[in-house]
């Protein structure tokens, strides 16, 4: 409970009437009940000791009579609410008398009495001359309001009551205004009646206050505007002309007569430029881009202001001080500096209050005219530079309120704010966002401080300890000051005592200055929600992270998340370089795996669960490999194969979640998301990133509680292996797949094992192989229910029948593919066939057909990120259109099949689309670009190579040299 200079905090009654009506027993708020019955209280608060009869509340409570005596009820139930201690009627806070109540006010606090006891005071000072005291002691009184007396209670008497009340307030405030206007302090006067005269209709007496003021202030021609417009008012709202008061007072304007205006000459401030920047040295480097920005030219007519905001030790105080240097000649009343030590160590924030004393000095405002209000501080702030053209820094910036007040009113003035906070509640011109710097920056910085002959002997360590201090200009300057002091110190040195993140931000550290305090600084500030979502973003795997992630590892809904991580952004303590992406700066990671390291092991080791199960859940809602080999959950955040691919496409280093995941402990997790990882890899031609998750994985599978990871994961490496076309790796990681899960009777990877090694022998070209054991692969399949290897035989011994002219037969099996892919709802399997599909019909010369199989077979094969499958169809949807004389679509489509090749494409697939595209530039009559792809062929495949695309590529050169003889 507050004591606004009336109610004593040790009361054991006291009402508020000077505003909502409202009433405490000691610290505890009492419900006064409906509005009625507290008309009542205050009908008898406001009479205190006086009996007030039944008809006079009655008559002055009610419009019109109630139809019952309501009167005793609500007496009763306050009488109830008042008198907490239990005592009888008699004794209560209300008596009754013969006809009437009464309310006792003994021993009870009321903010009314308080309010003439204050009023007295200040009346007495007034009168003996003590004008300071007057003005403080009338703002006491009026600081007892707290909105409209009686807020929302009926009837007249309380109307009438309120009105009393309202022109008490006018009265004391008019009072206080006179004796400001006495002691000369014109500036405070001036900003609080502003607004007040404002209103409509105009106070004339506070109109006449405003013109006093503006004249003593040096403002004549304005006063004079003030009587001008209350004037027009007058005539327009109430057909009136001023009263005899305001006429007075503009005569006196006009004459300079300031013994009737009762105003003490304004004694002028002896006129201040100050120029606080601090001092500028050494270079500036790697913001020239943000500087350029800094000091391009504000608006004239308005006051300009400037955010700067960033990571602890982005340098943020010298850039604004830099481009304050170069604005400073274009600011002829001063440049000023304030450091609001937002976040400086053992300092609390500057008050607004302390700060706008501050700055009024600064500008020549003595300490006696100064209020000690904030608003009232605030007006005479802008008072005072309401003429001046000021470069205003304010540096060290916690929030927007404590830079809000601070802005001054001078047209042309500008205002560069610091904070490491982004202040989005301060409205700013330009905004600028600090982070690291570019690493050739952040080397000259080092070799500027350290000296240019002893960097440029050591370029690869310079290069290294700008790595380790995170590109930071703060942990840049501590690092070259270390070596400054230790001649015998080399760059490496220093790189090798910072190399250990446990040692790095100790390293850091200069006197002073210490990029650990900055950090924590930041930190401390933080809700204790930010604190928690900011230590567990140490345990992230990546250093880059979604609201996904962030809320796996907090255990919260995914919107409480972002809400936390856009927090910690405006806290400059975690950056967004993309919309929904975050990641740490480097100095700032190392923090957060201190803190996380802190964390209870528990709390730990289940975050790191739930977010590597984040990771697992994505790896296999993204693969078609489906329930034959690990479960697919239902629910989570993903909905299914797209978006899962679409999120792991954003995740960043897979192999190196694998392995943050075993150096975790967590083996199951490790070998389990490197599974599930391979088919969506695999799709996307990603083989080398794919194998090495595995790699890492394989070692700790023997320890893993899921015992059939131990063959599961020998058949991937041999799958990673078979789609690069590495055909005797695979097959040695195929064979150890077959005995280990023989020898763990896991039929499932058995029979993915044996489909493995047969479709090894149908790429090599081993047909005769390839057909009795894909028979057997199928029927395996079906045994154990594996519906993926299923499609993948179905598809294989379609395209064998193909090879060998059986196009019935093919069309048969695939048929029967196709089905098995549309029931269980795969788009990838779907894809597949179609492909297979489109190419039979290639085949047999039902063009049409065919290319409506591959453009389907396009669309399913993007939407499931196949890479590999998507420049297969485009290469033959090609060849479909050269056959329908589409000549322009053809190029189109085998040119984007092109640069869908990657460098970990099998050679195979790359030498179909060139020898495509070279007969389509035979087709164009270009038999020399024709023959560039021919070319490419048998020299990438050799002479060992794919047989069939060599002897292509063989056709379309003796094709090309016919060409060539016929032009």
């Amino acid at each position: 409970m507050r004591n606004d200079g009336g109610i004593m905090p040790d009361s054991r009654l006291r009402f508020e009437l000077l505003g909502p009506l409202r009433a405490w027993h000691g610290e505890t708020r009492l419900d006064l009940g409906p509005v009625r019955q507290q008309a009542v209280l205050a009908a008898l608060l406001l009479r205190p000791d006086v009996t007030v009869s039944h008809y006079e509340l009655t008559d002055g409570l009610w419009e019109k009579p109630p139809e019952s005596n309501v009167l005793p009820v609500y007496v009763r139930r306050l009488r109830q609410c008042l008198d907490t201690s239990g005592q009888k009627p008699r004794d209560s806070v209300i008596v009754s008398d013969r006809g009437g109540y009464r309310f006792a006010s003994g021993g009870v606090r009321l903010d009314v009495v308080r309010l003439e006891e204050v009023a007295a005071v200040a009346a007495a000072a007034e009168e003996s001359g003590d004008l300071v005291s007057a003005v403080d002691t009338f703002a006491d009184a009026l600081r007892l309001f707290h909105g409209e007396p009686l807020t929302g209670l009926p009837g007249a008497f309380v109307q009438g009551e309120r009105r009393r009340l309202e022109e008490r307030r006018l009265l004391l405030l008019r009072r206080k205004l006179r004796a400001q206007l006495k002691l000369g302090r014109f500036d405070e006067v001036i900003g609080e009646l502003s607004a007040l005269v404002s209103a409509d209709p105009p106070s004339e007496p506070l109109a006449a206050l405003l013109m006093r003021a503006l004249y003593g202030g040096g403002r004549q021609a304005e006063a004079l505007e003030v009587f001008t417009d209350v004037r027009e008012r007058l005539i327009e709202q109430l057909g009136v002309e001023p009263g005899e008061e305001l006429r007075q007072v503009q005569e006196a304007v006009l004459r300079g007569d300031e013994a009737l205006l009762g105003v003490a000459p304004r004694r002028e401030p002896s006129r201040r430029i100050r120029n606080e920047l601090p001092a500028v040295n050494g270079e500036l480097v790697g913001r020239d881009r943000e500087l350029a920005l800094l000091v391009e030219g504000g608006d004239p007519e308005s006051v300009s202001v400037d955010a700067v905001d960033g990571v602890p030790g982005a340098g943020k105080t010298t850039l604004a001080v830099r481009a304050a240097h170069k604005l400073r000649e274009s600011y002829p009343d001063g440049a000023l500096f304030v450091d609001l030590h937002g976040y400086t160590e053992g300092r609390e924030p500057v008050t607004p209050e302390r700060a706008l004393r501050r700055l009024l000095r600064a500008v020549g405002v003595e300490d006696g005219a100064m209020p000690d209000d904030l608003d009232e501080l605030a007006a005479s702030w802008r008072a005072a530079t309401a003429q001046l053209r000021l470069l205003l820094v304010l540096d060290n910036a916690e929030s927007a309120g404590q830079v809000r007040p601070l802005l001054p009113s001078g047209p042309g003035s500008r205002v560069l704010v610091t904070s490491r906070r982004r202040l989005s509640g301060l409205d700013a011109d330009r905004r600028v966002s600090l982070g690291a710097l570019g690493l050739e920056a952040a080397e000259r910085l080092l070799g500027r401080i350290v000296g240019a002959p002893r960097a440029e002997g050591e370029r690869f360590a310079v290069r290294a300890l700008a790595g380790l201090c995170g590109r930071l200009p703060l942990a840049l300057r501590i690092a070259g000051a270390r070596l400054q002091n230790r001649p015998m110190w080399t760059f490496k040195d220093l790189v090798d005592r910072m190399s250990d993140d446990e040692r790095r931000l100790g390293e850091l550290t200069a006197e002073d200055r210490s990029v650990e305090v900055a950090l924590r600084l930041s930190y401390e500030q933080l809700r204790p929600a930010e604190q928690t979502a900011f230590s567990v973003l140490g345990l992230s795997p990546t250093t880059e992270f979604d609201r996904l992630t962030v809320a796996a590892l907090l255990d919260s809904s995914p919107a409480e998340a972002e809400r936390q991580l856009e927090s910690l952004v405006d806290a400059s303590l975690v950056q967004e370089p993309a919309s929904g992406r975050y990641r740490l700066h480097d100095l700032v990671a190392v923090y957060a795996r201190r803190l996380a390291g802190e964390m209870p092991e528990e709390d730990a080791e289940a975050a790191r669960k739930r977010v590597y199960g984040l990771y697992l859940s994505a790896a296999r809602r993204a693969s078609e490999w489906g329930v034959a080999r690990f479960p697919v959950e239902t629910g989570g955040p993903f909905t299914g194969q797209r978006d899962a691919s679409a999120w792991l496409d954003a995740a960043g280093d897979l192999p190196e979640v694998v392995s943050q995941a075993a150096e975790a402990g967590l083996d199951d997790l490790a070998c389990s998301v490197a599974e599930g990882l391979v088919d969506y890899l695999a799709r996307q031609q990603r083989y080398h990133e794919c194998r090495t998750a595995l790699q890492v994985a394989l070692p700790l599978a023997e320890e893993a509680e899921d015992e059939r990871l131990v063959s599961s994961l020998r058949f991937c490496l041999g799958y990673a292996y078979a789609m690069q076309g590495q055909l005797d790796r695979a097959r040695g990681w195929f064979d150890d797949a077959l005995r280990a899960g023989q020898a763990s009777g896991d039929r499932g990877v058995e029979a993915r094992a044996l489909g493995g090694l047969t479709m090894a022998d149908l790429i090599a070209g081993r047909h005769d192989l390839a057909i009795p054991g894909m028979r057997r692969v199928m029927v395996l399949a079906e045994e154990v229910g594996d519906q993926w290897l299923a499609e993948r035989s179905l598809s294989a011994l379609g395209y064998l029948a193909y090879l060998q002219g059986e196009h019935e037969e093919a069309l048969g099996h695939l048929g029967r593919a196709r089905e098995l892919s549309e029931e269980i709802g795969s788009p990838g399997m779907l894809a597949r066939v179609l492909c297979h599909c489109g190419t039979v019909r290639l085949e047999t010369g039902s063009f049409a057909e065919a290319a409506l199989d591959f453009r389907r077979s396009v669309e399913l094969a993007e939407e499931t990120t196949d890479g590999l499958l998507t420049a297969t169809s485009l290469a033959r949807l090609g060849a479909a259109e050269l056959e329908l004389g589409n000549l322009d679509a053809a190029f189109e489509l085998q040119r984007r099949a092109l640069t869908a090749v990657t460098e970990e494409t099998i050679a195979g697939m790359e030498s179909e689309i060139r020898n495509r595209l070279g007969r389509t530039h035979l087709a164009a009559g270009d038999p020399v670009a024709a023959r560039e792809h021919f070319e490419w062929v048998l020299t990438t495949i050799g002479p060992d190579g794919d047989p069939l695309q060599r002897t292509l590529a063989l056709e379309g050169l003796d094709l090309t040299r016919q060409s060539a003889r016929r032009r």
